[in-house]
């Protein structure tokens, strides 16, 4: 953000704006090896494919990331893709034009239609640069209040059963206050009923990703009588109805993930009723400014929010904590240190759980991308000047 901008004005959600402008974008497509394969319903991850940003006004340089993954299983994106827009398409119509802020490079990129993951890339890195011009925390920027957020343990489809188990028991051992677990055709009811038995007093979710219908009905009553907290995405990542009479039809609440895409189809679930809870990933969704309106509608509807991860860096994770501060996140994210899922995480530095399973919020700027180690996982990269 340019040294001659530096009037910060309030919007209604409290949030400091100011002018920026993108000199240069520096995008870096990587994979992250991670220490064990990552099971869902759609398949399985042997590395984590994001894309990093690295955005340069005047003498302001931030960090972004933004990670939907090597193949387009989780939405409709990949690491790729966003990678080829944001250096072939979205970049070059950016660099070099001012922005009064996030909203107004929103406008400008609603001309793309979808490919959130993409323009969350740059929507991030135009807060980042704020946090950087300003020396004003993330959490503070996005209207958040300096507190600790809770995390909770996630697992997915294990080897065995016994498997599932044994790594619950750590979980619940260590103070976790909720469990999610990966549901699948062949790792569903059969699992649920035997974690259930070795655990009667846990909170757990299970996280459908689509990989249900509603002909699978039957199942779902049975789960039912198993307790849990909600079923987080049971049915197709582009469907609303169908989840509205999943939720007339069963007493667990339905959570909505792939298929609460924007403000408007958020708005369109809870009308319909569609869901209980709301997953908000600030990748899905197209970064933070529609982060925070989701959280506000649903907060004034009294629909509670959880905050979601794709198992991000360091970096992309301190955005989730940071954008978790907001009050309506009540039920515990999905934030996890960095030793979780990576021996070497690419950002630094490693996000690290207190003792009571929280996380600190970020108070002296976020973790950035490690030279060594963003050159070792590069797959390609790219810079983006004006012409």
């Amino acid at each position: 953000m340019t040294g001659q901008s530096q009037q910060h004005s309030p919007s209604s959600h409290g949030i400091i704006r100011n002018a920026m402008k993108f000199d240069r974008l520096d995008i870096y497509h990587v994979a992250m090896p991670l220490i064990y394969p990552w099971r869902t319903s759609y398949g399985e991850d042997y590395d984590i494919q994001a894309v990093l940003v690295k955005a340069t006004d005047g003498d302001n340089v931030a960090w972004s990331e933004s990670s939907p993954l090597h193949a387009p299983t989780y939405l409709t994106e990949s690491a790729g893709g966003v990678f080829y827009l944001l250096s072939e398409i979205m970049g070059p119509q950016i660099v070099g034009r001012e922005f009064e802020d996030a909203d107004d490079l929103n406008r400008l990129l609603s001309v793309f239609k979808g490919n959130t993951f993409a323009k969350a890339a740059l929507e991030i890195a135009s807060w980042a640069l704020l946090v950087r011009s300003s020396g004003i925390p993330l959490h503070t920027l996005l209207g958040g209040e300096t507190r600790e957020v809770v995390a909770g343990a996630d697992f997915g489809i294990q080897d065995s059963i016994d498997m599932l188990l044994g790594n619950i028991q750590i979980a619940v051992d260590a103070g976790f206050p909720r469990v999610k677990l990966k549901a699948a055709p062949g790792w569903d009811l059969d699992m649920l009923k035997a974690v259930r038995g070795a655990f009667p007093d846990t909170v757990f979710h299970i996280d459908c990703n689509g990989g249900y219908s509603l002909d699978d009905l039957p199942m779902f009553k049975e789960i039912d009588k198993l307790g849990l907290a909600f079923i987080e995405q049971p049915l197709a990542f582009d469907d609303l109805l169908d989840h509205a009479e999943l939720a007339k039809q069963i007493e667990t609440p339905v959570c909505l993930d792939e298929s609460a895409i924007s403000i408007r189809a958020v708005e369109q679930a809870l009308h319909i009723g569609a869901a209980s809870y709301i997953n908000i990933k600030p990748g899905r969704v197209g970064g933070l400014a529609n982060s925070i309106a989701i959280h506000d509608i649903c907060r004034d509807a009294g629909v509670p929010v959880w905050v979601g991860g794709m198992l991000e860096s360091a970096l992309g994770a301190a955005i989730c904590i940071e954008l978790a501060t907001l009050p309506n996140f009540t039920y515990p994210g999905d934030l996890f240190p960095s030793s979780r899922f990576y021996e070497r995480d690419l950002s630094q530095p490693d996000n690290e759980l207190t003792e009571a399973r929280t996380f600190k919020p970020f108070m002296n700027g976020l973790p950035e991308p490690d030279a060594d180690r963003l050159d070792e996982y590069t797959v390609q990269s790219a810079t983006v000047v004006p012409d």
